[in-house]
């Protein structure tokens, strides 16, 4: 069904789960949709020109590409200036960096997921940051200007050391006994897409770790999750029992859909289709080898369990499915290894375009123009 951002944010909202995630292709709105589902919760206050920028009165945190823009570089190159990280004034930051003082947990954490040679330097009013980088010989390169991943994983530690507090305030129970009460009001924690520039290792690690953050929360807090990354999501995926997954998608009109997805189509939505890339490329390239066969059925397999079928057979040709099952299973599982070739026979070679073009066009793979 077609929907605006805002009656997806009212659909969120609605559903009640602690946790939701949210998987979306670049550019499909992810961003877009967590500013919605900020003015839909806390609503700008008509006549009012400026948030309130008060703490007590914030009923969202969120992290998105908006949280980048309180950090600004300053360069001044007339006089040569040294490089830094300014931190636009706001209550966020503030609280913690400020009041509870954990400049140096920011540090530790931005350190692990780039180098622990690359150190930020607070000033002493915490309105800006500088960064130094250790060299071999034991030099420090003072003030350089860091890459833009990594300042996207700088603002990440930051906003991952006021999460942390956030939920070990609301985590005591009754309110009277919390060092603050800046929080009572918070509902939601938008998170969207923390995974600049991370490698593979770390980037599990990061899902790992934001999964046992939520985890930890026992208060009625509730957390949104989007990302473009297939592993991220599917590693949150696994991390998580109780949840409501989405794919969110930009339609051409400028709507979208939130469509929720349920069991295994929620494990290995994209890998199908890195399956599918291999299958073809084989196949145009006029290098079909046995081992595609195995591909072929994996292929099978995740597409019957994303569509909802109990076996991966009935996808098939429906006139010689149990013909096309026997070769497949044979193929990819023989044990007669004194009979098998690497190179399949022609007719066994095109037994694996015919399949691969029947899932293709009978089960609505997406076809690319001129394909």
């Amino acid at each position: 069904m077609r929907k605006t951002l805002t009656e997806i944010a009212q659909q969120l909202k609605s559903t009640g789960k602690k946790v939701q995630l949210i998987y979306a292709f670049n550019g499909s709105g992810k961003t877009r949709l967590s500013r919605e589902f900020k003015q839909h919760i806390s609503p700008k206050v008509e006549g009012e020109e400026e948030p309130s920028s008060e703490l007590a009165d914030k009923k969202i945190l969120y992290y998105s590409a908006f949280t980048e823009d309180l950090f600004y570089w300053k360069n001044d190159l007339e006089r040569d200036a040294e490089p830094k990280l300014v931190i636009q004034p706001n209550a966020f930051t503030r609280w913690v960096l400020e009041e509870q003082g954990q400049d140096q947990s920011i540090t530790a954490t931005f350190q692990h997921y780039t180098s622990e040679k690359l150190t930020p330097h607070f000033s002493a009013d915490f309105s800006s940051v500088s960064f130094s980088f250790e060299r071999g010989n034991n030099e420090q390169e003072p003030n350089i200007k860091i890459s833009k991943g990594e300042e996207s994983n700088f603002i990440w530690s930051v906003f991952n050391a006021l999460l942390e507090q956030v939920i070990s305030e609301l985590n005591i129970a009754e309110s009277a006994n919390r060092s603050t009460d800046a929080f009572n009001n918070l509902e939601y924690v938008f998170i969207d897409d923390p995974v600049s520039s991370l490698d593979e290792n770390h980037l599990i690690e990061l899902a790992v770790n934001v999964a046992g953050l939520i985890k930890s929360s026992q208060s009625d807090l509730k957390f949104i999750i989007t990302t473009h990354s297939p592993l991220f999501y599917n590693v949150l995926f696994n991390e998580f029992s109780n949840k409501a997954c989405y794919m969110l998608e930009r339609l051409d009109d400028g709507s979208f859909t939130l469509k929720e997805k349920h069991g295994d189509s929620n494990k290995s939505f994209s890998y199908h289709l890195h399956l599918l890339q291999t299958i073809e490329q084989a196949i145009a390239d006029q290098k079909i080898e046995r081992y595609h066969f195995t591909l072929l059925r994996n292929l099978y397999e995740k597409t019957a369990g994303f569509l909802g079928y109990p076996k991966w057979s009935e996808l098939l040709p429906d006139d010689k499915q149990l013909y096309y099952s026997r070769i497949i299973n044979f193929t990819s599982h023989s044990t007669l290894s004194n009979e098998a070739m690497a190179v399949p026979t022609p007719a066994e070679q095109a037994t694996v375009k015919l399949l691969t073009d029947h899932l293709k066009s009978r089960h609505a793979f997406w076809q690319s123009q001129g394909a």
